[in-house]
């Protein structure tokens, strides 16, 4: 099974960083363009994802941990046969932090795209976190 993993680098306090990945409802204001809307289905324990490549994604919400500030959720259905992910965000000194993101999932050819939607979002997600408009 193919696993994906992306760090990266944000200067942005570790509490910030993280209200913004805990808010699940709004991950299209977290990643701006990379994905374009987010609806909550009834009780949270679900959400709709729109990108910005017009895919459509039902994901999840598997668990928020405040204590070790983790995202974990799974999509379910589509062309992924499987597929868990989390994000996980890490103090890295006064002002600054990292995001972790981890993937796995099948079918294995689907890797490159997948892979590749998740640079497209860690760029978006850096831009925002950052302040950055370009």
């Amino acid at each position: 099974m193919p696993s994906i993993l992306k760090e990266l680098p944000i200067a942005a306090d570790v509490a910030s960083v993280w209200a913004a990945f805990r808010d699940v409802g709004a991950v299209h204001q977290l990643a701006p363009g990379f994905v374009t809307d987010c609806r909550l289905e009834e009780g949270g324990a679900a959400r709709i994802v729109t990108f910005g490549n017009g895919m459509v994604a039902r994901e999840m919400i598997v668990d928020i941990d405040d204590a070790g500030r983790r995202l974990a959720y799974a999509v379910v259905g589509g062309r992924l046969t499987h597929h868990n992910a989390s994000f996980e965000v890490i103090e890295d000194g006064p002002g600054r932090c990292r995001v972790v993101w981890r993937a796995d999932l099948l079918p294995a050819d689907l890797r490159p795209a997948i892979e590749g939607m998740m640079e497209q979002g860690m760029q978006a997600m850096q831009r925002r976190l950052e302040g950055r408009t370009v």
